[in-house]
């Protein structure tokens, strides 16, 4: 027979190893797919480390997640990742496909986020900039400052760089061109302005050394000489800046997007995954992103937590903002194949 005391002892045990199970039950894990790269570095820094060390939450990291590939996983009922970061026509596509699950709002509060970045099914993340990085090597005085001046091979002569794809490329045409901000996407919708904005970017081409495919291209070809301007990412131009490189940008103008992360449908860890979103949108994570990298936060209640030296690099700046435009993915889901297919064209020589 067992006595009292040892009875007691074995129920305490059982109790404290129940309990054990439980919490790690509930501290779990989240399986979180992004792109790699400098980014995804900052992500860790910013966000997954200190997450995981408030909630327990484990986050494993993947890198890949293309439309492709999220959508065999919901269609096969074989869903591996939980989180995935993107932006632009992705997101919509994705979310037009049923790929994503709407985000509870009771269970994120976006009600700080930008309103122009807030969406039923993502939690914006962060916000950031195309814009004209230029070689100071080049332009030791005067750079170019706008869309215009990157047109203007007479007086800023040298080759530039410019993106593979036409996202960014098309609305800084137009702009190059005169046409107002506010009034890009009205005029792309019109086959005369994209036939105006296709033909702008055939009028620079011969400029044109490289159409990078890598964001690290535009960069490395300011800083060899091999160009003395490109439209690229502004993260990625800072963090050449930072380097030492010979490398400035102008935030005269910009051209900006969001990124959001979704949750895929059928995410095996969704509570989980929700923790994390919702840890994501907070004014404690959204502050701190910028210390890592310079992508701007899309909470409008927390540029005092960040240094003004800091804040002249971020694209959601209040000061940067009034001079931006976002890029309206619905255009580019409706029309990008076409606008692909006709950019592809230009810069084929046609």
């Amino acid at each position: 027979m067992v006595s009292p005391v040892k009875w007691h002892l074995l129920l305490s045990s059982a109790f404290v190893a129940a309990f054990c199970l439980v919490s790690t039950a509930r501290a779990g894990e989240v399986v979180f797919a992004s792109w790699g790269g400098a980014y995804q570095d900052a992500v860790r820094d910013a966000w997954i480390m200190p997450f995981t060390k408030k909630t327990g939450i484990s986050v494993i990291e993947d890198t890949g997640p293309s439309l492709a590939k999220i959508k065999v996983m919901v269609q096969t009922g074989s869903v591996s990742w939980d989180v995935v970061g993107t932006s632009g026509v992705s997101f919509v596509l994705g979310v037009q496909q049923g790929l994503f699950e709407p985000v509870p709002a009771d269970l994120v509060d976006q009600s700080h986020i930008i309103p122009g970045a807030r969406s039923p099914y993502g939690v914006p993340s962060e916000i950031f900039g195309t814009l004209i990085g230029y070689s100071r090597q080049a332009f030791p005085t005067h750079p170019p400052e706008t869309f215009a001046d990157f047109w203007d091979v007479k007086r800023f002569p040298g080759e530039r760089i410019l993106p593979a794809r036409p996202v960014t490329v098309l609305e800084a045409a137009l702009m190059a061109d005169g046409v107002p901000a506010a009034d890009v996407y009205n005029v792309l919708s019109t086959p005369a302005g994209l036939d105006r904005a296709l033909d702008k970017v055939r009028q620079i081409r011969p400029s044109v050394a490289v159409w990078w495919n890598s964001a690290a291209q535009p960069v490395q070809a300011l800083a060899s000489g091999d160009a003395v301007m490109a439209l690229g990412w502004n993260g990625r131009f800072q963090d050449g800046e930072d380097a030492g490189l010979p490398i400035g940008v102008s935030w005269a103008q910009s051209i900006l997007q969001v990124g959001y992360f979704l949750l895929l449908k059928g995410a095996p860890d969704r509570r989980e995954a929700l923790d994390f979103m919702r840890y994501i949108a907070s004014a404690e994570a959204q502050a701190r992103l910028s210390r890592f990298i310079s992508y701007g936060p899309v909470r409008t209640d927390v540029f005092e937590q960040i240094s003004p030296a800091i804040q002249a690099h971020l694209p959601s700046s209040p000061e940067h903002l009034r001079d931006a435009l976002f890029v309206d993915n619905a255009w580019w889901a409706e029309h990008g194949q076409d606008a692909t297919e006709r950019y592809t064209s230009v810069m084929q020589g046609n």
